[in-house]
């Protein structure tokens, strides 16, 4: 089957541990891009850190941002589409980190905000740092110009452990994700990866059957099950392993470049 559209998740699957994409793997990509596959980025990242990597693989188009919220235009930052959340319903969620130490942040496609910028510390920090984002002091409701697209909640894995099963417990107006050890996301109850990538291969005139997808988390699996091939990283839980139609190697032994490789150039 020759793929038109090839989905890429970010982190745990196009980067290696170390938050770099390989010589490897990046040559690989441009490789199938330089025979006319059309490369998009499906992260949970938002489009200011995600677009610096298309732009390091000389690639344009789109990335599905946000786990799906938001998809931009890589040259323009035009937003193509997003879903918005009523933030007044935030607030239940909000009380509830704040009254048990939990930290959180509120993103709209391109900005994202924090309680406290100025107390950033620790693991906090670095994990901003790591992403490559600068939060800002969250303002009020009527303050914001654009639409809330995430909620963010982030903490070691057991503490976030909690928060999920007692958040699960709740009546959700959103659709609640987990995204990673040390995340959950809530979005609009119809944002996910699976959705936004349905309705760009549509926008680009693709079948399922012409798009090949690759990830490594839960948040990835709507989106492995849209795709006609759907290939999850051995660093996968075992859930999303069995998502998918195929497995590749890990994120720190090229497991895109592997995929690609077998399936999709010629």
């Amino acid at each position: 089957m020759a793929y038109k559209l090839v989905a890429l998740d970010v982190d745990g699957t196009l980067l290696n541990d170390d938050h770099e994409i390989t010589e490897k793997t990046r040559n690989t990509v441009m490789e199938a891009a330089k025979q006319g596959v059309e490369i998009v980025l499906c992260t949970g990242r938002g489009p200011l850190n995600s677009i610096p990597f298309m732009k390091s693989m000389g690639l344009g188009g789109y990335v599905i941002s946000h786990n799906g919220a938001a998809t931009v235009e890589v040259e323009t930052h035009n937003i193509v589409h997003q879903f918005g959340m009523d933030p007044l319903q935030l607030e239940p969620f909000m009380k509830y980190c704040r009254e048990h130490g939990v930290h959180f942040d509120v993103n709209t496609a391109f900005e994202m905000y924090v309680d406290q910028v100025e107390e950033l510390a620790g693991p906090v920090r670095s994990m901003y740092e790591n992403y490559l984002m600068l939060p800002s002091n969250l303002p009020s409701w009527e303050e914001l110009s654009d639409p809330v697209v995430k909620f963010t909640v982030f903490g070691e894995s057991a503490d976030i452990d909690r928060v999920y099963a007692d958040w699960s417990q709740w009546t959700l107006p959103f659709n609640m994700l987990r995204s990673g050890e040390y995340f959950i996301d809530l979005m609009h109850s119809q944002a996910s990866k699976g959705s936004a990538l349905q309705q760009l291969a549509a926008r680009r005139g693709y079948e399922p059957d012409e798009v090949l997808a690759i990830g490594n988390y839960f948040n990835d699996i709507t989106m492995l099950t849209y795709a006609g091939m759907g290939i999850a990283m051995d660093n996968s839980p075992v859930e999303v392993k069995a998502a998918a139609n195929a497995v590749t190697t890990s994120n720190n032994e090229d497991g895109v470049h592997e995929a690609l490789v077998k399936y999709c150039l010629s």
